[in-house]
């Protein structure tokens, strides 16, 4: 093999693997989410239902789950998240005040319980973006 060949061969890998690092997950909706189980996605609603879980899970505290486009008793889809652990009890009340009837986008893998999606959103400044009027369209 030529210098030539071995210098092309090694520039079309590097390109090739910046594309898939910069490349972003799809964007579904609550209703598509149970399809896309196991995959990397992004699903955006309107926060209308939420939940303080009974128990904590250890250094973490207590999950909240957010319920997008349909409240909890009809939902589809849901993502969890914990409160800032070093608020205390004060950071699922937190966590409910910054999301609720708020329109967000959350990015993370699908998983499915009880015939329900969901996202577990452990970092809510990556996971987690709230939606302007601009990007719901």
């Amino acid at each position: 093999m030529k210098i030539t060949e071995i210098l092309i061969a090694m520039t079309c890998m590097t390109c090739l693997y910046v594309h898939a690092q910069e490349a972003k997950p799809p964007r579904v909706s609550p209703a598509d989410a149970k399809s896309h189980v196991g995959e990397m996605v992004t699903v955006c609603g309107k926060v209308t239902d939420t939940e303080i879980n009974k128990y904590g899970v250890g250094d973490y505290g207590k999950p909240v789950r957010f319920y997008l486009d349909q409240p909890k008793a009809t939902a589809v889809f849901n993502f969890a998240t914990f409160g800032d652990k070093q608020k205390g009890e004060k950071a699922p009340d937190e966590a409910i005040a910054a999301y609720k009837d708020k329109n967000v986008c959350v990015t993370g893998k699908v998983t499915a319980a009880a015939g329900k999606a969901y996202i577990m959103a452990q970092d809510r400044s990556k996971q987690i973006k709230i939606q302007d009027e601009k990007e719901k369209k």
